[in-house]
């Protein structure tokens, strides 16, 4: 399955395409071949685009062909696609991205490297925490339009946190001093224990919500905690 998260790093902002499943092939790809494509893929209404998915889709069939590569993700940087594959081995990967794109107008270049511990996703396709709660935020938030809600319309949110221990449960809550937030419940579950629900009040714009919850993330690492998602009903509901 393939998500999108934004990064920001130099001050610059950019698209990462990355596939959550990808470390599950690690054991068998151990080459990384990176392909650079010169088109800008990170707007939709750029001139070629549906030509330039069309092209990237065929080059990932070819590649994956009898299981020679994976397509793990690809990021969008200073008017360059680039295309990120890992590979049971490097011997024909160039032939096979220059018949898919040789025939082309794009201007191209791609290069094999040896990286059997996945350096290279680890540290450039996966998101950090920040931005793993990010990408779960704009989840919720496309299902709530597509329910035809009123993303701007202020409604009482719960944002769910967790810490390793209990100690650090009390120690958060009883020093929590956070602008907007107030405790509501002890939560536990199977995928976390020592954990809080907190409320908050606002609108759940992207913008709204990604200014929320970096807050909150702030606050939460501070105390060595956990920053596990958040949930709300639909504008004029009730909680």
């Amino acid at each position: 399955m393939r998500d999108f998260f934004r990064r920001i790093e130099d001050g610059d902002e950019f698209i990462v395409e990355t596939d959550m499943n990808a470390y599950a092939y690690s054991n068998k790809y151990g080459w990384l071949l990176s392909v650079f494509i010169k088109f800008d893929a990170s707007d939709e209404n750029t001139k070629g685009f549906e030509e330039f998915l069309e092209t990237k889709e065929s080059l990932i069939i070819a590649l994956e062909h009898d299981e020679k590569a994976k397509y793990v993700g690809g990021r969008s940087i200073d008017g360059w696609s680039e295309l990120y594959f890992y590979a049971a081995e490097s011997k024909g990967l160039d032939k096979i991205v220059a018949k898919i794109l040789a025939p082309s107008s794009y201007v191209y270049e791609s290069h094999t490297v040896r990286d059997g511990k996945w350096d290279f996703h680890h540290k450039n396709l996966t998101p950090n925490e920040l931005e793993l709660a990010h990408m779960q935020s704009e989840k919720i938030i496309y299902l709530l339009e597509e329910e035809g809600d009123d993303l701007a319309v202020v409604r009482p949110v719960e944002h769910y946190i967790s810490f390793d221990t209990p100690t650090q449960k009390e120690k958060f809550l009883h020093g929590l001093d956070l602008d907007g937030f107030r405790f509501k419940d002890e939560v536990s579950s199977e995928e976390f224990e020592n954990g809080l629900a907190l409320i908050s009040e606002h609108a759940v714009t992207k913008e709204a919500v990604q200014k929320v919850v970096e807050t909150l993330f702030e606050a939460i690492k501070s105390e060595q905690g956990y920053y596990e998602g958040w949930s709300t009903t639909l504008a004029g509901e009730e909680f």
